[in-house]
């Protein structure tokens, strides 16, 4: 793991929210054969990428044997962001500690505040995640 960054240092990411952003929910009975939810960014869609956003840090840090894992992710959904909207991500680091990742973010549509939180990754060999997998894997066909 390259230790290029400290806490404080700052990346951001855009998105224009897509209608696969939306929140659908198959096995709704209520909504079968319809469309989305409501016409706004989903929680789970917002999550996906508030977690982009600090990986950004990650992909800089990884040595070509390692790779990041999320291992926590934590935010309140504020405000919608419609259709269309373009949702800019800020991600800051707030702790980097041995191998795990720690940062805070914020997502704002113009300049309204829509979410906020936390999100960690830890960076491990890519032969430890590929062990993990497979002892799973073996789990579940016992």
């Amino acid at each position: 793991m390259r230790s290029i960054f400290k806490a404080g240092e700052r990346k951001s990411y855009l998105h224009r929210v897509t209608e696969s952003d939306l929140p659908a929910f198959e096995g709704d009975p209520r909504r079968a054969g319809k469309n989305a939810l409501h016409p706004v960014y989903s929680s789970y869609a917002l999550a996906r990428d508030a977690e982009w956003t600090c990986r950004l840090f990650v992909l800089e840090m990884l040595e070509d044997d390692e790779e990041g894992i999320g291992t926590a992710i934590c935010f309140e959904h504020l405000s919608p962001a419609l259709l269309g909207s373009e949702v800019r991500f800020e991600a800051e680091i707030e702790a980097i500690e041995g191998n795990r990742i720690r940062c805070r973010f914020s997502a704002y549509t113009d300049e309204r505040l829509i979410a906020r939180g936390t999100q960690e990754q830890a960076i491990v060999k890519k032969e430890r995640l590929a062990a993990l997998f497979r002892s799973l894997k073996n789990e579940s066909t016992q």
